[in-house]
């Protein structure tokens, strides 16, 4: 799931580093896809810790929302019919259907926790602006990330650009996916690309998604069974 998803599930978190964990694992992957990070090696420290215990939670968290997003069948059915439907809307350029089906699920979410409300992104920017940057730098030295420069810059500018507000707008959504399958594929999309993905992304959402909110209440309850 994105940013705002996984913020859904710690929309009540009263910890600002809660917050913070529960997008850490893809915020790292943003900054550096080489990234790659096993806390609960350092659980005992972590945990013994007031602001890093809630961090690890998050992460924690995140890890677990995903595993059982990406095995729900809403997530196959859903990434099965969006593929066959944006297919032709890429037609010429290099980026594997499949993959940019899952993302833009992902970013359809995004955007209907926007539109509906269901989520607080004020508070979400607040609570990241909340932690201090030296209880991130020392958690992230403690997991194995000796020099935290790079992803301090990258996680700076998340922050003040706000981004993710953009969401709202489904018509935004198509440029967050080329851009986001730039990093794998050498490609220059034209206004066609575009006009063309979003035409379909907003015909599947409006036709195919009005069950969306039924993903979140499987995963909270599968997360509350398992607490």
């Amino acid at each position: 799931m994105n940013f705002l998803s996984h913020f859904y599930f710690e929309r009540y978190a009263t910890q600002p580093e809660r917050v913070l964990g529960g997008i850490l694992p893809d915020l790292l992957k943003n900054a550096d896809k080489k990234y790659m990070f096993h806390p609960n090696r350092f659980e005992t420290i972590l945990l013994d810790h007031p602001q890093y215990k809630p961090i690890y939670e998050g992460w924690n968290r995140h890890l677990e929302v995903d595993r059982i997003f990406h095995n729900t069948p809403f997530f196959f059915d859903h990434t099965h019919r969006l593929r066959i439907k944006i297919q032709d809307s890429l037609s010429g350029l290099p980026v594997r259907p499949s993959f940019l089906a899952h993302v833009a699920l992902e970013l359809i979410l995004d955007h209907l926790l926007l539109k509906h409300q269901v989520i607080n992104v004020d508070r979400f920017y607040e609570d990241l602006e909340k932690v201090h940057p030296d209880t991130i730098i020392k958690f992230l030295k403690i997991v194995g990330l000796e020099d935290t420069t790079k992803f301090m810059s990258y996680y700076e500018r998340f922050v003040n650009s706000k981004y993710t507000y953009e969401y709202a707008d489904i018509t935004r959504i198509s440029h967050a996916l080329f851009n986001i399958a730039k990093r794998i594929w050498d490609f220059e999309p034209v206004a066609g690309h575009h006009l063309k993905l979003t035409e379909e992304l907003i015909m599947y959402t409006d036709k195919q998604l009005t069950d969306y909110k039924s993903i979140y209440f499987e995963i909270q309850d599968r997360l509350s069974l398992a607490e």
